[in-house]
């Protein structure tokens, strides 16, 4: 399962970003055509952020819908798979949205020491 490599890039890519902060809020997006299993990242986010910045952080997973556009008629068009046609029938098709998989944002808090001091 990949998908548990790919939590623990994600997590700790944003505690590197966080600086020391507590990370409250994670939002991902997912292409349909990533080849990411959304529900066992969702699974692992929570034991892989145990003991870190993101600990107690909330998941959320935006689904991208994959597009396309024909390089024959240029349609643009929802894609199916990495290989659906056209409606014209040409396979020669550019790809829009789908195959992403990214930090769209991060929500961040005080740093612990100051939150902590000011009775946070």
């Amino acid at each position: 399962m990949h998908e548990l490599g790919l939590t623990r890039e994600i997590v700790a890519m944003v505690a590197g970003h966080a600086g020391g902060r507590r990370v409250r809020r994670v939002v991902l997006e997912v292409g349909t055509l990533a080849g990411v299993m959304t529900d066992a990242v969702a699974f692992c986010f929570d034991a892989v952020a145990e003991g870190t910045a993101l600990e107690g952080a909330v998941l959320e997973i935006r689904r991208v819908e994959a597009r396309g556009r024909c390089r024959r008629c240029g349609a643009e068009f929802v894609r199916e798979t990495l290989h659906s046609p056209c409606a014209c029938g040409s396979f020669d098709v550019e790809g829009l949205t789908g195959a992403e998989l990214r930090v769209l944002s991060y929500e961040i808090g005080a740093p612990e020491a100051a939150a902590e001091g000011q009775g946070a």
